[in-house]
């Protein structure tokens, strides 16, 4: 275990951290931030989460349905998040030119995270729902492991938000049809996972409705951090001389 004893850690970053059972003891934690998948966190003798959870679920109700096993729910979940991500590619298309490639603070672009989404539905959609075993997109973004996989000697590809678009356009309507025709039965079963070696591994063993879970948790959770990431860009843009 590691210790940090009288350490001075003002400005530290940890990204991809697993910080399981860390213990914060006598610190000083003035405009910190946490953005993960926290589960339980004790802050001065409080367990916090229940009110974080809470407070989520007011600023997005759609997180109520996504929680859900009923598939009337699961339907209504998927109609509102593909207009609040329309809602954002018409914001970034009114904001100066190149700002769906700019990142903050190191974390993806615009683009990049809709290149991310692009591979979940590959991975989580297509392979773990649908069982197929057609390659990945090649302008997908995954973990470097696959994306050399996918790409092997080849360039890696920077397109247009247009031709993301396109991409995530056709995906959508994959799961718009799949979702019409989905049953408690069809999302209880065991996900169709391909008896291969290739991402992702450890999904076989779950339940289609955990794999489509993912798909769609995912579909919510980027589009937050990508509303955020614009805000900060147009605060920028406000204060630049």
């Amino acid at each position: 275990m590691r210790r940090f004893l009288d350490e001075d850690l003002t400005g530290a970053e940890f990204r991809e951290v697993d910080l399981t059972r860390a213990r914060f003891v006598g610190v000083v934690m003035d405009d910190a931030e946490i953005d993960g998948q926290v589960g339980r966190l004790v802050v001065n003798g409080v367990e916090v989460m229940a009110f974080v959870e809470a407070e989520l679920d007011r600023r997005h109700p759609v997180r109520l349905l996504l929680r859900s096993d009923e598939p009337d729910d699961l339907r209504e979940a998927w109609r509102q998040l593909r207009p609040e991500w329309a809602g954002t590619v018409a914001r970034v298309r009114s904001m100066p030119a190149g700002t769906e490639h700019q990142g903050v603070d190191g974390e993806w672009s615009m683009v990049q995270t809709l290149r991310h989404l692009v591979f979940v539905h590959d991975s989580w959609f297509r392979r773990c729902v649908l069982g197929l075993t057609e390659p990945f997109t090649t302008l997908g973004v995954g973990p470097p492991v696959v994306m050399e996989q996918v790409l092997g000697d080849a360039e890696p590809p920077r397109p247009t938000l247009d031709e993301v678009l396109a991409v995530r356009e056709r995906q959508g309507a994959e799961v718009e049809a799949w979702l019409a025709d989905a049953t408690p039965d069809r999302l209880a079963a065991t996900a169709p996972v391909p008896d291969d070696d290739r991402w992702p591994p450890y999904a076989r063993g779950r339940t289609v409705r955990q794999c489509l879970g993912t798909v769609l948790n995912e579909e919510h959770a980027h589009h937050r951090f990508c509303v955020r990431d614009l805000d900060t860009l147009a605060r920028e843009d406000l204060s630049a001389p």
